[in-house]
C-alpha cells in the first residue's frame, strides 16, 4: 500500500506527469482547479503558510512549489478538517461560486516536524500512537452494526457533533452538537447502559463485555487474550459469536497512557451515574424467590398437617378399637360430626375463605396493621358462636333426629348419641376461636401454628381413649354396645373430646404474642368493614349449607344401610366406614393441596386486589399442576391398595369390617383428583371476593351427589350402599370442577393455562394407570398368599406400593412431566446439602 507521503517530488498526487494534470476532481478543494506546474497560489500572503511563526521565506521547502510540487502535494488530512476555530476569520465574504482556495491553518510550528526524511507531523495517524491520538474520537459505538460494518471503525467514545458526514446506520438519534468540540485529551464517559432485556441493537443486553468496543489495534494485539475470556472468566456462549471482537477496556473510561504504546490504558473511573451492578449468579430471580417462599410456607404447613393427620389416624384407630364398627361407633361418629357440620355451616366457611382476604386488606390499608379489625372480628365470632352453642345444646335431640332417623327411633342408640352430642357441641366455640386466631397468624406470614396445634387435640383424645381402653378393654373383648356402655364411660369420652378442642384453641395465644398481636375485645362493629365481609359471607354460608345438605342425606342413608347390613351379618358397612375411609382419602388433599393453597391464598388475594390477572392465572396453574404430581398417583394407589390399607389400620374391627372399609376407600379413589382440583379453583373466586359463584357450584355438586346416593340406596345391596355413595362423591366433584373452571375463565376473560394443566393431568394419569395395575395386582397376590392379617397387609402394601411408585416414576419421566422433574430436582438438592 502506497503511503500518502511517499510520492515523488514534482509529481501529481495521482502519480502522472505534472504537465498533463488538470486537478483531482475527487480530492480536497485545494486540489481542484487548473494550476500550472510550479505555480504557488499562496505566494505573498501573510502569514505565509510555509513560514509558520516567522520562518525564513528563503529557506528551501522540500514540498514547496519551487521543487515543482503542486499545492495538492501536501499531505492531505485523512478526514475533513474541523470547523472554524476561535479567532478564525471564517469563510470569504461575498462572491458567488468558487472564491479561491480556503486558508489552511496548520498546528503550531514544531522544529521536530521537519527532518531529513521529510515532513512527519504529530497529526500523522499512521505513525502516531493509536491511543495518544484517536482518529475516531467522538464516534458513537452504537451507531454501527457489529456484524455489517468494518471492525476497524470501533472505538469506545460518545457520538460526535453533527457534521456533514452521514450516519452509516441511523439506529440511534445523534445528540445535538455542543458549543465546542470534544476535548481530545480526555476520554469521554461510557454511554448509558442498555436495558437488561434483549434488543435488536444489543442482542446480549447490558453485558459489559458486549457493550464495550475496541479498535483495530486492540483486535490485532489482544485477540488471543480476549477470544477466550468472558464475563467473570467464562468463555462466550454459543450465541455470542462476536463477543471476542468487542471486549476491551473492562473498567470503564480512563486516561490514555502517558508513555504511548498501543495497549489499552489502565482505567480510572470518572464520576458519573452509578452503573447497574452485574447480577450475581447465586441471587434468585423474582419468580424463583417467590416460589421458594411459597414452598417453604407450604412445607411447614404440610409437615404440621402430616403430623396432625397421622395422629388423627391413631385417634380413629383407638376409636374403632374401643367402640367397634357397629352402632356404638356410628353413634359417636354422628355426634362428633354434628358440631363440625354446624360450625362449618354457620361460620366456618366464611372465616376460612372470606375473612382471610379481608384480613390481608386490613393489614395493607390500616395504620395499625389490621389489629383492630382482627380484634373486632374475633369478638364478633365469639359472641355469635357462644349464642349458637347454647341454642344447639338445647336442640340436641332434634339435631340427632335430623342426622339419623334410624338412631332416633332406637331409644338406646338415641340416648347415647344425644349424650355425646351435648358434650361435643361446645367445641363449636373453640373451633371458631382457633380458626380466627390461626388466620390472623396466617395473614402475618406465620403458617405453622394453625396446622400444628390440632396435633395437641389429637393427643388429648388419644390419651382419653387410651384410658377408656385401659378401663374397659376393646369392643371385641368387652362386647360393649349402646345398651351396655356406662355413664362414666360416656362422661370420660365426652369430656376428653371437648378438652382436646380447648387445648387446640388456647395453644395459639403464645404465637400471637410473639407475632406482636394483642387480643382485645372490641364491640365497635358498626361501620368498620365487617358488614361487607358478612355480606360476602352469606354466600359462603349458603355454599356450606348446600354442601351440608348432601352430608345430612348421606348420613341418613349410611346409618340405615349400616344397621340393615349388620342384621345380615356384614359389619363395617355403616357411617363409621364412610367416615373412616373419608379420613384416609382426604389426607393427601389436606397435606398437599390445602397446605399449598393456604400459603397461596394471601398472594392470590393481593394479586386480585391489584388487578394482576396474569399473576392470578399463573398462581392458579401452578397450584393445580404442583398438587397433581402427588394427588394423581395417590388416587390410583387408593384404588389398587385400598383393602390392605384398611385391613392393616382397622384390623380391630374384624376382617369383614376392615375389608368393607377397604371397599369404600377404593370407591373414593379416583375422585380425589377432581376433589383436589375443585378446592384450588374455588380459591380464585374467593381471592376476587366472589362467594356467589362457589355457592352455585356447590349446589350443583351437592345435587349430583344426592342423586347418585339415592340411586345407590335404591339399586345396590345394603353392604354396598356406602361404597356407591363414595363413588358418587367423586363423580359429583368432577362435574363441579368442570363448571367452576368455565365460570372462572369467563370471569377473568383470559386463558387459564388450561391446555398445560390438562396435559399435565393426562400425562400423570397415563403414568399412574399401569402403575396401579402392576402394584395392585402384586399386592392382591401377596394378600391372598399371606392372609389379611397384619403380616399379609404389611407385605402387600410394601411390595405393591414399591412397584407402583417405581412404575409411575419411570413412566412419568418418559412422558416428560416437568413438574415431577422439578420436584425431584428440589429433593435431590435438599438431600445433597
Amino acid at each position: 500500500m502506497e503511503a500518502p507521503y511517499d510520492r515523488e517530488r514534482g509529481r501529481a498526487p495521482g502519480g502522472g506527469d505534472q504537465s498533463g494534470w488538470q486537478g483531482d476532481q475527487h480530492g480536497h478543494p485545494e486540489q481542484q482547479g487548473p494550476y500550472p506546474p510550479g505555480y504557488d497560489p499562496y505566494a505573498g500572503q501573510q502569514p505565509y503558510p510555509y513560514e509558520p511563526g516567522g520562518h525564513d521565506p528563503g529557506a528551501p521547502d522540500p514540498y514547496g512549489p519551487a521543487h515543482g510540487q503542486a499545492p495538492g502535494g501536501y499531505p492531505g488530512q485523512p478526514y475533513p478538517p474541523p470547523g472554524y476555530g476561535p479567532g478564525h476569520p471564517g469563510p470569504p465574504a461575498g462572491g458567488q461560486g468558487y472564491a479561491g482556495p480556503p486558508e489552511y491553518h496548520p498546528p503550531a510550528y514544531d522544529p521536530g516536524a521537519y527532518d531529513s526524511a521529510g515532513y512527519q507531523g504529530p497529526d500523522d495517524p499512521y505513525l502516531a500512537d493509536s491511543y495518544h491520538h484517536d482518529p475516531y474520537a467522538g464516534r458513537d459505538p452504537l451507531a454501527q452494526d457489529p456484524v455489517g460494518d468494518a471492525l476497524y471503525d470501533r472505538a469506545a467514545h460518545p457520538p460526535p457533533p453533527a457534521s456533514g458526514v452521514p450516519d452509516p446506520q441511523g439506529l440511534y438519534q445523534q445528540p445535538p452538537p455542543g458549543p465546542h468540540a470534544p476535548d481530545a485529551q480526555r476520554w469521554a464517559p461510557t454511554p448509558a447502559p442498555e436495558p437488561d432485556a434483549l434488543s435488536r441493537h444489543l442482542p446480549h443486553g447490558d453485558r459489559a463485555a458486549t457493550t464495550e468496543f475496541t479498535g483495530i489495534d486492540g483486535l490485532m494485539n489482544r485477540a488471543g487474550e480476549t477470544a477466550g475470556s468472558g464475563p467473570q472468566g467464562q468463555r462466550p456462549g454459543p450465541d455470542d459469536a462476536f463477543a471476542h471482537l468487542f471486549r476491551d477496556q473492562q473498567a470503564g473510561p480512563g486516561q490514555p497512557p502517558a508513555g504511548g504504546g498501543d495497549q489499552p490504558p489502565r482505567q480510572t473511573p470518572e464520576p458519573g451515574p452509578a452503573a447497574r451492578p452485574e447480577p450475581q449468579a447465586a441471587a434468585p430471580s423474582g419468580k424463583t424467590s417467590k416460589a421458594a417462599g411459597l414452598l417453604k410456607s407450604s412445607a411447614i404447613m404440610a409437615a404440621g398437617t402430616l403430623v396432625s393427620r397421622v395422629t388423627g389416624f391413631v385417634r380413629q384407630l383407638v376409636l374403632v378399637a374401643a367402640l367397634g364398627a357397629a352402632v356404638l361407633g356410628d353413634s359417636y361418629t354422628v355426634a362428633w360430626n354434628l358440631p363440625n357440620m354446624i360450625y362449618i355451616l354457620i361460620i366456618g366457611g366464611g372465616l376460612n375463605s372470606v375473612f382471610v382476604p379481608q384480613l390481608v386488606r386490613a393489614m395493607k390499608n390500616d395504620s395499625d396493621g389490621g389489629e383492630a379489625y382482627a380484634n373486632r372480628l374475633l369478638t364478633l365470632v365469639m359472641v355469635l358462636l357462644g349464642a349458637l352453642v347454647v341454642a344447639a345444646v338445647l336442640a340436641a335431640p332434634l339435631l340427632v333426629r335430623l342426622m339419623s332417623p334410624t338412631f332416633a327411633d332406637d331409644p338406646a342408640a338415641n340416648e347415647v348419641t344425644v349424650t355425646f352430642t351435648r358434650y361435643f357441641l361446645p367445641t363449636i366455640f373453640f373451633m371458631g376461636v382457633h380458626v380466627v386466631l390461626g388466620q390472623i397468624l396466617n395473614a402475618r406470614g406465620s403458617f405453622g401454628p394453625m396446622m400444628w396445634t390440632p396435633v395437641l387435640n389429637n393427643i388429648v383424645v388419644i390419651f382419653t381413649f387410651g384410658m377408656f381402653l385401659w378401663v374397659y378393654g376393646t369392643q371385641a373383648t368387652s362386647g360393649m354396645g349402646v345398651t351396655t356402655i356406662s355413664d362414666e364411660g360416656l362422661r370420660l369420652l365426652g369430656a376428653g373430646t371437648l378438652l382436646g378442642l380447648v387445648v387446640q384453641a388456647v395453644a395459639l395465644l403464645p404465637y400471637l404474642r410473639a407475632a406482636g398481636f394483642r387480643v382485645r375485645l372490641r364491640f365497635d362493629w358498626r361501620g368498620k368493614g365487617l358488614g361487607k365481609a358478612a355480606t360476602m359471607a352469606k354466600w359462603t354460608v349458603l355454599f356450606v349449607l348446600a354442601n351440608q345438605v348432601g352430608l345430612i342425606v348421606v348420613t341418613q342413608i349410611a346409618t340405615w344401610a349400616g344397621a340393615n347390613a349388620l342384621e345380615d351379618g356384614h359389619s363395617g358397612a355403616g357411617f363409621i366406614a364412610y367416615s373412616s375411609a373419608l379420613l384416609i382419602w382426604q389426607m393427601p388433599q389436606a397435606i398437599i393441596t390445602v397446605s399449598l393453597m393456604a400459603a397461596l391464598l394471601p398472594r392470590l388475594s393481593r394479586s386480585a386486589a391489584d388487578g394482576d390477572t396474569a399473576a392470578v392465572r399463573d398462581d392458579l396453574s401452578h397450584g393445580l399442576r404442583t398438587s397433581a404430581v402427588a394427588i394423581v398417583p395417590i388416587a390410583f394407589a387408593f384404588v389398587a391398595l385400598g383393602v390392605p390399607m384398611c385391613t392393616l389400620l382397622f384390623g380391630t374391627a374384624g376382617e369383614s369390617g376392615a375389608r368393607s372399609f377397604g371397599y369404600v376407600l377404593m370407591a373414593f379413589g379416583v375422585g380425589l383428583i377432581p376433589y383436589s382440583a375443585q378446592y384450588v379453583v374455588l380459591r380464585a373466586f374467593y381471592a376476587y371476593e366472589d362467594t356467589r359463584t362457589p355457592f352455585y357450584n356447590t349446589v350443583i355438586v351437592s345435587a349430583t351427589w344426592i342423586l347418585l346416593s339415592a340411586l345407590s340406596f335404591v339399586l345396590l345391596p345394603e353392604r354396598w350402599v356406602v361404597a356407591g355413595i363414595a363413588f358418587g362423591y367423586g363423580v359429583a366433584y368432577a362435574v363441579g370442577v368442570r363448571v367452576a373452571w368455565r365460570r372462572l375463565k369467563g370471569r377473568m376473560r383470559v386463558d387459564l393455562d388450561g391446555a398445560r394443566v390438562v396435559r399435565t393431568y393426562i400425562r400423570l394419569a397415563g403414568a399412574s394407570i399401569p402403575a396401579a395395575v402392576i402394584g395392585g395386582g402384586t399386592g392382591f397376590l401377596v394378600l391372598r398368599a399371606l392372609g389379611e392379617g397384619a403380616i399379609g397387609s404389611v407385605a402387600a402394601l410394601a411390595v405393591g406400593g414399591l412397584l407402583l411408585l417405581a412404575v409411575f416414576y419411570v413412566a412419568a419421566r418418559r412422558m416428560r412431566v416437568e413438574e415431577l422433574t422439578a420436584l425431584v430436582g428440589m429433593v435431590r438438592a435438599r438431600l445433597g446439602r
